[in-house]
């Protein structure tokens, strides 16, 4: 038996002997980082990183989404939860907003082993469930690492691994509001999933979001859409 075909035995062993909440949808792992070309619409999504300095919440990008009733997708991280039950519960509560998890303690998944990796990411998936008696199956790695054990454990637990085709860079402090605008804009085409992030890290990031959505995605004839659905999207009809 090669070794690869070893270690998927043993993942499926490891994963069907302990905590799996959610069973395999198809035969094929998949890394998905955009949704169909033909779709109007594009992925608005937000990390939910843990920081060590400020609040860890981007409240004015919060209350421009949610005024507005923006579909978004939140990635949480574990850590991040357990510092900010009352932001989850709110979150949660927008029926416009889907939550994906981000790891447990945002670790770089590369480095560990198989369990390592399991635990790493089941972590927050049982905490919505056990906590806010909320299931999902949206997942995304930390840092946007993985490796080829990352993408067997993810698809043996049932979950769906999104990544992204557009990096907004709005942590980064040197790009301005114009700069990253511009960046985002002149990439985002139908069917795109744009990486930001909710926890403060984007100084630019309210103003950005607001500029693409009352104005940039307007004039491509693209509304801003959940992951799921993005990937549900069909062609509109055409008499």
């Amino acid at each position: 038996m090669r070794r690869h075909d070893l270690l998927r035995l043993l993942l499926g062993l490891l994963l069907a002997a302990t905590f799996s909440p959610f069973l395999p949808t198809d035969g094929l792992a998949q890394v998905i980082k955009a949704g169909q070309p033909t779709c109007p619409g594009v992925a608005l999504t937000f990390d939910l990183c843990p920081v060590r300095k400020g609040s860890g919440y981007d409240q004015p990008l919060m209350d421009y989404l949610i005024k507005h009733r923006i579909p978004a997708t939140f990635f949480m991280s574990g850590k991040w939860m357990a510092k900010h039950e009352p932001e989850v519960d709110h979150l949660l509560g927008m029926e416009f907003f889907e939550m994906g998890t981000h790891g447990d303690v945002h670790a770089h998944l590369p480095m560990h082993d198989a369990d390592e990796q399991r635990k790493e990411i089941l972590g927050p998936v049982k905490m919505l469930q056990e906590r806010y008696a909320h299931e999902t199956a949206l997942f995304r790695p930390p840092y946007g690492e993985y490796n080829d054990v990352t993408v067997d454990v993810v698809k043996l637990l049932g979950l769906r691994f999104i990544q992204w085709n557009i990096e907004s860079g709005d942590p980064d402090p040197r790009l301005s509001a114009e700069q990253i605008l511009t960046g985002v804009a002149n990439r985002t085409k139908p069917g795109s999933i744009i990486i930001f992030h909710a926890n403060g890290k984007g100084k630019q990031t309210r103003q950005v979001i607001e500029q693409l959505t009352s104005d940039i995605l307007p004039r491509k004839g693209l509304r801003p859409m959940t992951v799921s659905e993005l990937l549900n999207c069909r062609p509109p009809a055409h008499d």
